[in-house]
């Protein structure tokens, strides 16, 4: 419990920390806060990826697409039934950047 706490306070700084555009490993990442929820966009060349996560009192929809130049090669969404706490919101923003970059190759 104290870990996984501790876990979350970690990543909620990191996240915090990553406000505005960064740059790691060749990728543009820039985190937008959105009402209760958060945006990301992460850019590599001619390449996209976008997650928001909009957090409502009711639920919460969490969108993601991945394209190449104008081409989607992802455009999903998922509703869940219940609105994310800022902590989850945080966590979900953070799996999908880690995703991104496990899944690209470095330039």
């Amino acid at each position: 419990m104290l870990a996984t706490l501790f876990r979350n306070l970690l990543l909620l700084l990191l996240l915090s920390s990553l406000g505005g555009p960064a740059w790691s490993d060749d990728l543009h990442i820039e985190i937008s806060k959105k009402g209760l929820g958060k945006e990301v966009v992460i850019t590599q060349g001619g390449r996209e990826w976008f997650m928001l996560v909009e957090v409502t009192p009711e639920n919460t929809v969490i969108v993601r697409q991945e394209k190449d130049r104008d081409q989607y090669l992802v455009d999903e969404s998922e509703t869940h039934d219940r609105p994310l706490a800022p902590i989850e919101v945080d966590a979900a923003i953070n799996d999908y950047i880690n995703s991104v970059k496990a899944r690209v190759p470095q330039q």
